[in-house]
């Protein structure tokens, strides 16, 4: 069997929402979109029900899937609803729906004229990242306008911050500003903090909080900041030495012979490559771990299979663990060296198995 594989590690993910929800000084949403970031929505959505105040997908089919597997705690739709047939769904599986444009403002009016089942709506502000949500303008006069209908539960305003993950940027306090004034005096919980937020800045805070990247032990940061410490990785991307090859110096290696050998070279070959997630174009000596021990990528990854240097681990051959990411090499320092980022590494993974560790 191939020895790729994807460890997941359940304790580390509870660790993180604990985290998460102490820095936030509220209730915490679960983010667990796009699969739980590669790590498997429905198994990390089971290992965090007993203590998650609710979780946050970005689309009906997600939510559902979650409603499948038997998970009851609230669920937050964050793009919303695509259609307005979709209100039924979203009421019959007791699902919270983001707001964000007055075509979907219109939808719960015309949905709430017909129907005296109860909405739970998460009415989102533009405060200046201009994807979703109304503006200020729009918000005041939503917020009314909903608000006045027996069929909704209060409501819960919300924003997005588009540049908390730049520290030295003043937009994170231009929007929370906006954010601020734009919900003053108005009835309802608030939610605007990301995970950049919560490790970032301590003085933006709301009564929701909204973690994603952070539960999977990722740090949002390039340069790092002192919290995200206490971050503990989720995912280990692990394989197997399954082929060893000795170079001549001058001799190359793989597609493009980006790698020429200096000197004699030992060669292990990996099973895992670009259809895999890892990424194609990652730069010789990328870090790696052999056996446990520190080594580097060599040559270009493959479809299926990559390279490391094996010339200082004698030790090592055949079925030797190689650990492309996890708490060495982390995600963000690959992300890094590969010009990406570890959103993209995590949420790319595809055909590695997932075992799950911690229950």
């Amino acid at each position: 069997m191939r020895p790729a594989r994807a460890l997941i590690d359940l304790d580390a993910l509870r660790h993180n929402y604990r985290l998460a929800r102490r820095l936030g000084g509220g209730k915490a949403l679960a983010v667990i979109k796009a699969d739980a970031y590669g790590h498997g929505a429905v198994r990390c959505a089971q290992a965090l029900e007993g203590e998650a105040d609710g979780f946050a997908v970005a689309c009906i089919e997600e939510a559902l899937e979650l409603r499948q597997a038997g998970i009851r705690a609230p669920i937050l739709l964050l793009e919303g609803f695509f259609e307005a047939d979709e209100l039924a769904l979203v009421v019959e599986h007791r699902l919270w729906t983001a707001v964000g444009s007055p075509w979907q403002v219109e939808a719960v009016e015309r949905f709430a004229a017909t129907s005296a089942a109860s909405l739970h709506v998460w009415l989102k502000l533009d405060s200046g990242m201009h994807r979703l949500g109304l503006s200020p303008d729009e918000f005041r006069a939503a917020h009314a306008r909903l608000s006045a209908l027996p069929q909704l539960a209060p409501l819960t305003m919300m924003s997005h911050l588009a540049r908390a993950d730049e520290l030295d940027c003043v937009r994170t306090g231009e929007q929370a500003q906006v954010f601020s004034a734009a919900t003053a005096g108005l009835a309802g919980q608030t939610s605007l903090c990301n995970s950049p937020a919560l490790l970032g800045w301590p003085q933006v805070r709301s009564d929701w909080v909204r973690p994603g990247l952070m539960l999977y032990g990722a740090n949002p940061f390039p340069d790092g900041t002192p919290l995200p410490g206490e971050l503990k990785p989720v995912m280990t991307l692990e394989s197997r030495v399954f082929a060893v090859r000795e170079l001549a110096a001058g001799e190359p290696l793989g597609y493009g012979a980006r790698f020429v050998a200096e000197r004699p070279t030992r060669v292990g070959v990996v099973a895992m490559g670009y259809a895999d997630g890892y990424p194609q174009f990652a730069p010789n000596g990328t870090p790696v771990r052999i056996d446990g021990r520190p080594g580097q990528l060599i040559g270009r990854v493959s479809m299926d299979m990559l390279t490391v240097d094996l010339s200082e681990h004698p030790q090592a051959g055949i079925g030797s663990a190689v650990t492309l990411w996890g708490a060495a090499p982390l995600a963000a320092t690959l992300a890094e060296r590969c010009h990406s980022s570890a959103y993209r590494l995590l949420c790319g993974l595809k055909r590695v198995p997932r075992h799950y560790l911690g229950g």
